[in-house]
């Protein structure tokens, strides 16, 4: 029944991938933590680890069915997606030995304030408008912001497109753009980031000898919800849905809001 529910949750999941480039990590960390709630404290930590590996497989499939002109804007980044890297092995390493209920309030208390800081500050419901023929062509984040960037996503299990896309959508880019560049963003966090969740188990999360999991990532639960997700994602891009902008926007805050309310519960 688990595996059904998972499943379940991972069409769902593609449909996040998609349409707001989270790639799974805001969906799959509460799901994740219900289905190992046996592992106590621990669940938070697989639950991270299983995120990070689910992104990279959405994320980077994501990636690839993504209209070339648009990853055209990613053209240069490459300081950028290795900060990104560096942050997020960074952030994966403490997230390994942090306590699990921190990072769980860490997670709510992060997705929360997100949530006011996009209905409150301008730019994000009502872009603003572009001028000339720059908005053709999305600018990337600056490579400054990679390693913080990076090491928050990963510690917390979200991502980054938290983050990224927010960014992008305040510097006048249409909810589609910013959604589908993110997924190569969060490609960039989550495979360091999954590569050390995938070593050796330590500490209480080891002592349960749950037999699903490889280092600290729940192979099944990952398995479950990339069954669900893979093909929505490939029927999506291929036939993205019209929603109109502002619908978008609030809907992006709408699916964070709910997850938070997830994690509290």
């Amino acid at each position: 029944m688990d595996f059904l529910a998972l499943f379940g949750i991972g069409l769902l999941t593609g449909l996040t991938t998609v349409l707001f480039g989270f790639g799974g990590g805001f969906v799959a960390v509460p799901v994740v933590m219900w289905a190992d709630a046996a592992l106590g404290a621990d669940a938070m930590r697989v639950a991270t680890a299983t995120s990070a590996l689910v992104m990279v497989v959405n994320a980077a499939f994501a990636t690839a069915v993504t209209p070339r002109r648009v990853l055209a804007a990613l053209r240069g980044s490459g300081p950028l997606l290795l900060l990104l890297a560096a942050g997020a092995s960074a952030g994966a390493l403490l997230a390994r030995h942090a306590p699990p209920d921190p990072v769980r309030w860490a997670f709510v208390l992060y997705v929360a304030l997100t949530v006011v800081d996009l209905l409150l500050r301008p730019g994000f419901l009502r872009p603003s408008a572009p001028s000339g023929p720059a908005h053709d062509a999305p600018r990337p984040l600056p490579a400054a912001v990679g390693a913080p960037v990076g090491a928050v996503a990963a510690f917390l299990g979200v991502g980054g497109s938290v983050m990224t896309v927010p960014a992008m959508r305040r510097a006048g880019h249409s909810m589609r753009v910013a959604t589908s560049l993110a997924n190569p963003l969060t490609l960039a966090i989550a495979l360091p980031a999954a590569l050390v969740f995938l070593g050796g188990a330590e500490g209480p999360a080891a002592a349960h000898g749950h037999a699903r999991l490889v280092g600290l990532v729940d192979v099944a639960a990952a398995t479950a919800l990339l069954l669900g997700a893979l093909p929505v994602i490939a029927v999506l891009r291929r036939r993205p849905p019209r929603i109109p902008d502002r619908v978008h926007a609030w809907t992006y805050i709408a699916l964070l809001g709910a997850v938070t309310v997830a994690m509290v519960l």
